[in-house]
Order: structure tokens, then C-alpha cells, then sequence
């Protein structure tokens, strides 16, 4: 059985929690989510706890019980603190620039590559980090993943773009024989 599933999701009072049917309504101020169950498990609202419940003892109820217990308890963390992501760019010639809605980066390529920041993020640059935040766990993985995917780093030197938090395994250059 779940752990997780079991453990109910607590929220505070200024957020508004609603179950219709499959689909969970998660509101705070201007913000908004939602979680669609699709049909694998049932949720309810006592107070300030959603309890998430399995349909059946089958082994895939139970994988999606804790699962979407986990991804309710990601959307109240999001609407309360918010997530952030970071990433370091290091290399000669590499650099980052936010130009409205578009972040504009200088890898090391004959041209630069503009990424679209999708709604509901906020992006700055300091010197060589990027710093992605927003309310949406899932959007800011995917586009950190995006963006590290354009120039991941490389083992000899750690030119690219890594995760702030990634160490990068350095592998020793040739050698020259005697």
C-alpha cells in the first residue's frame, strides 16, 4: 500500500480547494490549478485536508493514489512558496539575456537561440545564472530541461549549461607520451 496516498494533503485557509467529479480545483488569489484524477481514484474535502482514496486494491490504483496524492501536495506548494530552478552557464562567449517574453541565449553557436517563456513564469539573469520561477513544478522542469538540452555540459572542460546544484565528472584531457 501507498504512503504516501495515505497521508492527507493539509492547506491553508486562503486557499480554496474544490472536488467536481474527477477534477480537483486548487484557487489562490489570481492563481488557479487544477488536477484531473481521470476516473483512478476519488478525493474529498474535510476542512483544511483533501484526502485522496484508491477505486480498488488493484496495483495500479495504488500507483496512481500516491501519485496524485503527490502531484495535489506539488500544487498546494507551488500556490503557497512557489518552485525555482537554476541554472549556470559557463563557457567563453556564453551568455543570457531575458527580452520580454523571450529568453535570449548565446551559446556558442553561429546564431542565437530564442526560447519562448511560457505564461506563468518569471525568468531572470545574473551574470551566468538563469533563475526559472514560478507556481507549476512541472513547466519549470521541462524548461530547464529544455533550455540545459541546447548546450548540455561537457566532461573535459564543463562548458554548457548545467543545473546550479549538478556536479559535472571531469574526465583527464590527453596526455602527451615520453
Amino acid at each position: 500500500m501507498s504512503r504516501i496516498g495515505k497521508l492527507p494533503v493539509e492547506f491553508p485557509a486562503d486557499i480554496s480547494v474544490s472536488v467536481d467529479g474527477s477534477i480537483i480545483s486548487f484557487k489562490r488569489g489570481k492563481d488557479e490549478r487544477t488536477l484531473d484524477l481521470r476516473g483512478n481514484a476519488t478525493a474529498t474535502v474535510e476542512g483544511n485536508l483533501l484526502k485522496i482514496a484508491r477505486l480498488s486494491d488493484s496495483k495500479e490504483h495504488g500507483a496512481f493514489w500516491g501519485t496524485y496524492r503527490a502531484l495535489s501536495a506539488n500544487i498546494v506548494k507551488g500556490l503557497i512558496d512557489g518552485f525555482e530552478r537554476k541554472l549556470e552557464i559557463n563557457g567563453v562567449g556564453y551568455r543570457a539575456a531575458v527580452k520580454g517574453k523571450v529568453l535570449n541565449l548565446q551559446l556558442g553557436f553561429s546564431h542565437d537561440i530564442n526560447y519562448d517563456i511560457p505564461d506563468g513564469v518569471n525568468v531572470s539573469v545574473e551574470k551566468n545564472i538563469i533563475t526559472l520561477k514560478g507556481i507549476d513544478n512541472q513547466t519549470l522542469g521541462q524548461m530547464a530541461a529544455e533550455i540545459r538540452a541546447f548546450r548540455p555540459p561537457e566532461p573535459y572542460k564543463g562548458k554548457g549549461v548545467k543545473y546550479l546544484e549538478e556536479h559535472i565528472v571531469r574526465k583527464a584531457g590527453k596526455t602527451a607520451k615520453k
